[in-house]
């Protein structure tokens, strides 16, 4: 595979030069440049990803990945880029939220490792708070207050500043708290203290009956392990969080309820955080990993009357996008162990688009018309399709070798 020849890309804009040079560019300890440019950088990505197959196909999928991403085609998100086939113990997943937080000292702190060795990695995390015991709740044994878990997550926050100051990429989390929590308040103020909680995106879990006490304007209960610690209008607190949201951009909010009740791994995991983004909404220990189909590169005869999508060439890079995605669980590095057996029990992957503007300027087609809508909702069927017979296609072969999943081929 490392002699076969790869797709050369097309040239890159300046300001896309300097982001791969600053990011994705693969360099020796020094600074001295390996990859030389960002064919170089593709064909890294795409060899590494081939060794999630059997090593009869790596070549074969070598030169169909290359393909996708030599084009600008396909995607793949900002770890897989930096870090596939540099031999570095990095993770090439963006997205992963953590484990429930113990509410004990002991607890909180091996959580706070955890956290820890998956920044150090370059995953962003997701943390939900609402385990810990609230401000002043008194702690069994010591005669001493609990602090509560805004505190605690200033503790996350010092972490870290100091996991970034180690490499090139800014860490980043997100930190969740239930709306029935005692410090639910504190934790819609908390960053309007400039600089504080910097390295966190905060969002409220907003659960079905808040939202029904808010319509009802109807009193609000915040509670912890069974005790009642104040009661205020539901209405009230939910003004506050949209007021802070309009004044300050935090807290979002998280309806946390209709995410449970829509997934359609809902039979076997509960869902209390999303990752720093608030895009992808995960499991305890969960992670995915990202990418997207660029539909701008896809249109023929852009601006021209018979201007269109290439709907066959949407399906085959779906397909090559899929496998692509889940050969890169096979070879990623975990920070934790609970965070591998998640991924490879469910292999969860993210498949997304970029360039959906552009691919309907392409077409003649004003951005949210209903000519727009009909054709995006023709696009993305299209994907969804593809996507589902690239898994079947996936699980057949496993059932062919006899293998319980394609990890771990072996060299």
């Amino acid at each position: 595979v490392q002699t076969c020849a790869l797709p050369i890309s097309p040239a890159m804009s300046d300001i896309a030069h300097q982001i791969w040079d600053m990011k994705y560019r693969f360099r020796q300890p020094d600074g001295t440049p390996i990859d030389h440019d960002v064919a170089d950088s593709w064909g890294r990505v795409a060899i590494a990803a081939s060794h999630g197959e059997r090593p009869e196909n790596r070549r074969e999928q070598a030169l169909a990945f290359a393909e996708a991403l030599a084009g600008y085609r396909f995607l793949p998100a900002g770890r897989i880029l930096a870090g596939a086939g540099t031999g570095r113990a990095v993770t090439l997943f963006n997205c992963f939220v953590m484990g429930t937080i113990p509410d004990s000292m002991d607890g909180l702190f091996s959580a706070l490792r955890e956290a820890a060795l998956t920044l150090q990695q370059g995953g962003g995390i997701g943390y939900d708070f609402s385990s810990v015991r609230p401000r002043g709740a008194p702690v069994e044994g010591v005669g001493a207050d609990a602090s509560g878990p805004v505190s605690f997550m200033d503790v996350w926050d010092a972490m870290c500043r100091t996991i970034m100051s180690a490499g090139s990429r800014r860490g980043a989390m997100m930190a969740t708290l239930l709306c029935d929590h005692p410090d639910i308040e504190e934790f819609i103020t908390a960053k309007r203290t400039p600089g504080r909680l910097s390295n966190f995106n905060l969002s409220v879990l907003v659960t079905d009956a808040f939202m029904e006490a808010v319509k009802a304007d109807a009193e609000w209960t915040l509670s912890f392990g069974g005790r009642a610690y104040k009661t205020l209008q539901a209405r009230e607190l939910w003004d506050r969080i949209m007021r802070s949201t309009y004044d300050y951009a935090e807290p979002g909010v998280i309806f946390i309820d209709r995410i449970n009740a829509e997934n359609n791994l809902g039979y076997c995991e509960e869902i209390r955080a999303t990752n720093p983004c608030g895009e992808q909404p995960l499991p305890p220990y969960g992670a995915c990993l990202l990418g997207s189909i660029n539909l701008a590169r896809l249109v023929r005869n852009p601006f021209a009357a018979d201007a269109e999508l290439d709907l066959d060439e949407l399906e085959k890079l779906t397909a090559t996008a899929i496998r692509f995605l889940d050969n890169v669980i096979d070879i990623s590095r975990f920070p934790l162990e609970a965070q591998r057996k998640e991924a490879e029990a469910k292999r969860r992957i993210g498949l997304g688009v970029t360039g959906l503007a552009d691919a309907l300027i392409f077409c003649r087609t004003k951005y949210g018309s209903p000519e727009s809508l009909e054709l995006i909702e023709r696009w993305l069927a299209t994907m969804t399709a593809a996507a589902y017979r690239a898994s079947i296609t996936l699980r057949s072969e496993e059932l062919r070798v006899g293998k319980e999943c394609r990890s771990r081929w072996s060299p």
